[in-house]
């Protein structure tokens, strides 16, 4: 299973996994199988508000799932066409949401947790 974690900046596994999908400037993915990670840069960090094209943000990299902080609705509504579940990541490092994941102790992200005006569920 391919785990991505966007984060600010690439430390490995102790990165800090950010706010915001769409505003990431990179997403580290965490193969399970082979316990190794790549680093993806943002392909679409200059996109315009509300417009973020998750697929080009990942550079055509597919994944199994998404641990973040924030997203729009119309990212996760992407994603989630593609089979890629999106999950709200905990304080901590991507270690820590990884133990979290593999423990299935972090919630599932729905269309009621996504930014919307930068309110409610958003972490950014």
């Amino acid at each position: 299973m391919k785990i991505c974690f966007p984060v600010e900046s690439d430390n490995g596994l102790e990165s800090k996994t950010f706010g915001h999908f769409g505003s990431a400037p990179f997403f580290i993915v965490f193969d399970t199988q082979g316990n190794t990670t790549t680093t993806i840069n943002n392909q679409d960090l200059d996109h315009i508000h509300g417009q973020c094209n998750p697929m080009k943000a990942l550079n055509g990299k597919m994944v199994d799932a998404i641990v973040v902080g924030g997203i729009g609705a119309g990212a996760i509504t992407g994603l989630n066409k593609m089979g890629i579940k999106v999950y709200k990541s905990s304080m901590g490092s991507i270690q820590d949401n990884i133990r979290l994941f593999e423990a299935d102790s972090l919630v599932e992200m729905t269309m009621a947790h996504t930014c919307g005006g930068h309110i409610g569920g958003c972490a950014h």
